[in-house]
């Protein structure tokens, strides 16, 4: 049976203290309200990472970061590793998120190389692909995200697959307040699976969680978690609210 999954992305907010101040928040609701069968996952910028941890550990969710170098170490200013990663007992890790991909350039290739850094180090990849606006209208959605899937993670063997969790994120629908609908997510969370089934089959395709990224909130949550095929999701700006972020976890039927 496939994890239900609610992961919170803090991209570049936060100070120290707010960030302080927010995990024991969302500690707090969780304690308060629960956490259900859900996983909770939350990735806050780097420098909060053994704050998260410690927090974490005495509390109900896990601590995932949002981004580690396509190198193993080395000379490398700035960057930082999966096995540092790993050595702190972060558990997760948010790989080719639609922002890497758009100010840093990471292609497929490099995306590809992190995920085996991140499996070769037990880091789960919290794998996202998604279409542009454009590419949508264009009807290329279908073979966008298909590629991205072909090419990052289809070099993977069955048993390495089924650790990876893949985010499926219309990129039009990321920080603009429009979220796809719920068929539009569902349609395409189903593509996904069909393609794992159509490369591992479908015992391995029903055990890996698909979730949805692109403005998903308190609101809209319920609906789309009602969706056979979406699992959760990867969520932005709803997770820097504790009590909304708790909401979304508690979304589940």
């Amino acid at each position: 049976m496939r994890k239900k999954i609610v992961a919170g992305n803090w991209k570049m907010n936060k100070t120290f203290q707010e960030a302080d101040d927010l995990l024991f928040e969302i500690a707090d609701e969780l304690n308060d309200k629960g956490r259900g069968e859900v996983d909770v996952i939350i990735c806050p910028p780097f420098p909060y990472l053994e704050m998260a941890y410690d927090i974490a550990s005495d509390n109900d969710f896990l601590v995932g970061a949002q981004n580690f170098s396509q190198w193993e170490s080395g000379a490398f200013t700035g960057e930082i590793s999966a096995s540092m990663l790993h050595s702190m007992g972060i558990t997760h890790s948010i790989l080719g998120h639609s922002e890497r991909r758009t100010y840093f350039g990471e292609t497929d290739k490099v995306i590809a190389k992190k995920v085996d850094l991140a499996l070769q180090h037990n880091v789960v990849p919290i794998y996202c692909c998604g279409e542009v606006l454009a590419e949508r209208e264009a009807g290329r959605h279908f073979d966008v995200v298909r590629q991205q899937v072909d090419e990052a993670l289809f070099h993977l063997g069955k048993e390495a697959i089924q650790m990876v969790i893949v985010a499926y994120e219309p990129v039009w629908a990321i920080g603009t307040g429009v979220t796809a609908s719920s068929e539009q997510a569902q349609e395409m969370h189903a593509f996904i699976r069909g393609l794992f089934t159509q490369k591992y089959g479908a015992e391995v395709s029903a055990e890996i969680s698909i979730l949805y990224g692109g403005s998903c909130n308190a609101k809209n949550a319920a609906e789309l978690f009602s969706n056979p095929d979406v699992d959760g999701g990867l969520i932005g700006g709803a997770s820097l609210k504790a009590a909304d972020f708790v909401a979304i976890v508690n979304s589940f039927e």
